[in-house]
């Protein structure tokens, strides 16, 4: 957790300790992002923190390839859809406005946790043009790889598992999101945007149906 605020990082600590997780807090973007480096499984990030402001280090994290894939929940007073989606932009997974419920936080912090740990899942998909690994977020066009963050990683394995069905906006938040929260069906596309830019030459593969939502195609 990078908060600088101490009740809040104490308030949530102990709420999220009482969920079985182990938290370390770092009260400046600088330092929150050196335990980052040295490993973390989630990022709880603050905006308003001293020096780094917490956009810049949202972004410094999904640049650097070893912390790229690291889930991000930004935890921050800015409640604004411009700052929510800005947010969800630089590579956030969620956005959480404060106040907030400590419970749902937790229920959100184990949701995120759990589309990390590899479960039971299928391993992979392959055709002639795509390698998709689902246990190691890896993502190769005609043998280029491609980085994608933990969550354009998820819409795109969702979609890719769905190969040719249409998709509506509301189904891609329930399904790759998976409960309510400040993300809402238009920052789907924002996150749609993003991932094109990533699949550069590929991105014809994500279509866009008009008034219905997307669909992978091979």
């Amino acid at each position: 957790m990078i908060e600088d605020d101490g009740d809040i990082a104490e308030a949530i600590s102990y709420q999220l300790e009482k969920a079985g997780m182990q938290v370390k807090v770092a009260k400046t973007g600088e330092e929150g992002l050196e335990a980052v480096r040295r490993g973390a499984d989630l990022v709880l990030l603050d905006l308003n923190l001293p020096g780094m402001d917490g956009l810049e280090v949202c972004r410094l994290i999904r640049r650097q390839t070893t912390t790229a894939h690291v889930p991000i929940i930004i935890v921050s007073a800015r409640a604004d859809e411009v700052d929510r989606v800005l947010g969800l932009e630089m590579g956030a997974d969620d956005y959480v406005v404060k106040p907030f419920s400590l419970k749902e936080l937790a229920a959100r912090c184990r949701v995120a946790l759990r589309r990390t740990d590899g479960g039971d899942a299928p391993q992979g998909y392959r055709d002639e043009n795509w390698e998709v690994e689902f246990d190691s977020y890896i993502v190769r066009y005609k043998s280029t790889e491609i980085r994608l963050t933990h969550k354009e990683f998820e819409l795109f394995r969702y979609m890719v598992e769905r190969a040719g069905r249409v998709l509506t906006r509301e189904r891609l938040l329930e399904r790759v999101w998976g409960y309510e929260s400040e993300v809402d069906t238009r920052s789907i596309d924002a996150h749609i945007r993003r991932l094109r830019l990533k699949l550069g030459p590929a991105r014809h593969h994500v279509e866009t149906v008009v008034g219905l939502g997307y669909r992978f195609v091979k």
